[in-house]
């Protein structure tokens, strides 16, 4: 677990960690299965008992509703505990490292026993409280059936994790074939109830310092979704969700219903307009008020100039870096300095030409300041935001402390994002923005020296994708990277991490699919315009058209006495009156028409149709482009369009073990048979005798099969290995919890598998985005030191910069670059060690729960701050 090659704070943690396991346990603590399940029948028996009868257990309808439910829940355990027993036997055969424990069986398995934790402590509560005066039954009844719900649905995720080891191949995390198990699991999410997760038990699986974050963000989300396009302004909008918040704090089950509805109807546009409202100038100033204070905080915008840079294999050749072009044409690249103390260079005029004014405070301090020597490190960041939403100004707090800590300027690309510019745009503008970097590095108070590459979810995507570039282009690679929770696959492939979208409050899966969808261009570029009213307006309207009904049906009523012939007229007249009625659906609510399929309205055939014809002329010729430059090197990689994932080895086990196949199997389920004849119907995913809970509303998803998803540039995961060996050391850290925890799991084998160095941290407890969280509690703040570690590695590492591979010369032409033959050289003068610096973070976990046979909720080892 520990590593040779340490920085002073990564030795700091490394000592946390190794005196925690030697004080108190000499290896990981390992939950009592049998215990957990004795402890929960046990609860379960007694309360039952008690409430079935006796002087205190006839209450009326609410002791029968706790006493069925605590059957249902024992019900429920008795099938999930082999379940769960047979995961445990297997899932260790998933994991990176043995040091390492995480994949996405674990999480799941994890997840259950959570919730299982959490009933033992309800009904503990109930069998100490029962007898009070104050005990309320209907509100305990209604918690304990919010969990049992939950329970219901954990375990026909469970059911679906069978599939998965008896689909997948050997070794392999992901279900690679978007038909049979990957359509069958969005076909269920679409289904399945979702709304127990949103309410009584929202992020119940998570730290219990993060759930009255995560309980604000849901309550934020349904209020904001109730005036979603009711206000032209975001003021509007924002006070009018601020009065109707509190009765979603007040009522979890209608919050719960209310954010199902949004997260399974609402587009694109919406998620884009709520995770922009840090961008707003109330909430910006409020983070940079109690954020750290820097120096420097320029926002700058890079003219589309074509620029020369030395080819790294042969400083005295030079390729042509041209402007980004694709989908909107040339346009200046946003970015963002941000840097703790004023260095050289960064008050230059040639700076300050390119600064953009946004309005806001200044943010460049000048006068008296001392400027100190550039720096000999730089990092270049990119923000997350699903590459629909978002820039670097939310993600200033975190930035500037980084900056501090690290003692190093910052540039973060405020890249163009989805739906308006989808795939290769944002990769374009980020390799771009670190070329520019590098030829303008005497501009950004650095000396040219270490340069890091970080970036979280999309942003992580961005950061390998953007060296991969780099590679095809010959220029210098970066010096390592630090990919923070990564979306490496963007494809709809099935894995055990991804049926956590079904409880994530922050990614559920019909989000992520619409941001993919939007990055991969399969998104409609405008919001589907909806009349924008206030309430006053819509009471006036609705009175209007009351009065207009009115007055023609009395109309009609007294034309029908004078007119014997009117009744004999009037299928004509309701035909001439069928436009008005069509006015009337107006009338409906606009929170109740923002509730509806952004599909309902048919698109505009002849122009989508031209439009992704030109999109994809303008992808194909980026991609070919790509493909060119990558078959200048050694490797002779296949052109981009024809890679498909049948090219890529992303299955790796090369001898199977016999011994672990049977064991495997002893718990994978097949596919239960559907009735033959029967084609109308899906075949039955679940055993019989078991139905999860289906929700109100069906979700409107399909699985996306544009091809655009399996470009290595766009899912580097899919990657051939000729592309990966290009890369820099890569650093991931990784949220046992997320959805996407799989992605880095699988990207770490990958590199792994073709001799590169790779380290992978994963950090329990905290949900997918926790850095725009960091401030807000103490696990937050240590899983954003362990990435700012991460970083400091790279900086401080003394190995010399790993040689790119030597492409063929790449002459200047006039529209950019072409490729001569070469030989291949060396990829690293001395490589890393595979397992360099992977540490396991573990927040504290299970803090409030009742404990069970042992003290942790996980395996895994405690990090003290």
């Amino acid at each position: 677990m520990a590593s040779s090659k340490k920085s002073g704070g990564g030795s700091r943690l490394e000592k946390s960690v190794n005196g925690r396991r030697s004080s108190k346990h000499k290896g990981p603590v390992v939950m009592d299965t049998k215990a957990v399940f004795a402890a929960l029948y046990s609860v379960c028996e007694e309360n039952a008992e008690f409430f079935s009868g006796g002087s205190k257990g006839s209450q009326g309808d609410a002791a029968r509703r706790l006493v069925d439910t605590m059957k249902l829940i024992k019900e429920h355990a008795r099938s999930l505990e082999p379940i769960i027993s047979g995961f445990t036997l297997v899932y260790h055969h998933f994991d990176f490292d043995p040091h390492i424990p995480a994949n996405g069986y674990r999480s799941l398995v994890k997840v259950v026993r959570c919730c299982l934790l959490h009933i033992i402590q309800k009904g503990r509560y109930i069998t100490a409280n029962r007898r009070s005066i104050f005990f309320r039954v209907a509100h305990n009844a209604g918690e304990m059936e919010a969990y049992c719900n939950a329970l219901c649905q954990l375990r026909a995720l469970l059911y679906l994790a069978q599939r998965m080891l008896h689909d997948n191949s050997h070794g392999n995390l992901f279900f690679q074939d978007e038909s049979g198990l990957s359509e069958s699991f969005v076909r269920e999410y679409s289904s399945m109830h979702k709304g127990c997760f949103y309410g009584r038990c929202l992020g119940f699986q998570f730290s219990p310092a993060i759930r009255p974050c995560l309980q604000t963000i849901a309550i934020g989300l349904v209020a904001f979704g109730e005036n979603y396009k009711r206000h032209q302004s975001g003021i509007g909008v924002a006070a009018s969700s601020f009065f109707t918040s509190g009765k979603y704090a007040i009522d979890p089950e209608l919050r719960g219903a209310e954010f199902e509805r949004i997260t399974q109807n609402l587009d694109v546009h919406f998620w884009k307009s709520f995770w922009n409202i840090t961008e707003t100038e109330v909430l910006s100033s409020l983070a940079s008020m109690t954020s750290t204070q820097v120096k420097v905080n320029r926002a700058l915008s890079v003219p589309p100039v074509p620029f020369d840079l030395p080819l790294a294999a042969n400083p005295g050749a030079t390729v042509t870096i041209a402007p980004p072009s694709a989908h909107i044409g040339p346009a200046p690249v946003q970015m963002r300095l941000i840097s703790y103390d004023l260095r050289e260079g960064q008050d230059c005029e040639a700076l300050l030409s390119l600064a953009r004014s946004e309005g806001g405070t200044i943010s460049l301090s000048l006068g008296k300041t001392k400027r100190l020597p550039p720096s000999s490190c730089i990092l270049i960041h990119f923000h997350g935001g699903g590459f629909v939403a978002q820039t670097s100004k939310s993600h200033e707090p975190y930035l500037k402390s980084w900056s501090q800590d690290l003692g190093a300027p910052i540039l973060s690309i405020d890249y163009s994002l989805a739906p308006e510019a989808p795939f290769p745009r944002a990769l374009e503008e980020c390799f771009y923005a670190y070329c520019w970097a590098l030829k303008n590095h005497h501009l950004l108070g650095w000396t040219g020296e270490k340069v890091c590459l970080a970036g979280d979810s999309a942003g992580g995507n961005l950061c390998v994708t953007t060296s991969m570039r780099a590679a095809a282009f010959g220029v210098r690679m970066p010096d390592g990277l630090v990919a923070v929770y990564p979306a490496t696959l963007l494809t709809a492939y099935a894995s055990p991490s991804r049926l956590l979208t079904l409880m994530d409050p922050l990614l559920p899966l019909s989000v992520l699919s619409r941001c993919l969808s939007a990055y991969a261009g399969n998104e409609p570029h405008t919001e589907a315009q909806v009349e924008k009213v206030s309430t006053l307006s819509l009471m006036r309207r609705d009175t209007a058209l009351m009065l207009r009904d009115f007055q023609q049906g009395a109309s009609n009523w007294i034309h029908s006495m004078l007119d014997s012939n009117r009744a004999a007229a009037s299928p004509s007249t309701d035909a001439e009156e069928a436009p008005p009625r069509a006015a009337d659906t107006v009338r409906k609510s606009i929170s109740e028409a923002t509730f509806s399929s952004p599909h309902a309205d048919p698109p505009v055939a002849s122009e989508t149709s031209d439009f992704h014809s030109r999109k994809l002329s303008v992808k194909s010729q980026t991609c070919q482009e790509l493909g060119s430059l990558n078959d200048s090197t050694s490797h002779s990689a296949a052109p981009l369009p024809e890679s498909t994932p049948e090219d890529v080895n992303v299955f790796f086990s090369k001898e199977v073990d016999h011994s672990m196949s049977r064991t495997l199997f002893a718990v994978a389920i097949p596919p239960p048979a559907g009735e033959e004849g029967s084609e109308l119907e899906h075949r039955r995913e679940y055993p019989l005798g078991f139905e999860p809970l289906r929700s109100a509303q069906l979700a409107t998803m399909t699985v996306d099969t544009s091809p655009v998803v399996k470009d290595p540039f766009c899912s580097p995961l899919l990657a051939p290995d000729s592309m990966l060996k290009g890369l820099p050391p890569v650093h991931i850290v990784a949220c046992a919890l997320d959805p996407m925890l799989d992605d880095s799991v699988m990207f770490a084998k990958r590199l792994r598998n073709v001799d590169q160095p790779v380290t992978l941290c994963v950090v329990d407890d905290l949900p997918h985005g926790f850095l725009s969280l960091s401030q807000l509690c103490r696990e937050t703040k240590e899983a954003a030191n362990v990435c700012v570690e991460r970083i400091r590695t790279v900086f401080t590492q003394k190995d010399t910069p790993p040689e790119p591979r030597k492409h063929r010369k790449l002459e200047r032409t006039d529209r950019g670059v072409s490729a001569s033959s070469g030989d291949a050289g060396p990829l690293f003068a001395n490589p890393i060690e595979e397992g360099e610096l992977a540490v396991r973070a573990k927040m504290a976990d299970g803090e409030g729960l009742v404990a069970v046979a042992a003290q942790n909720n996980t395996e895994a080892v405690v990090i003290e701050p």
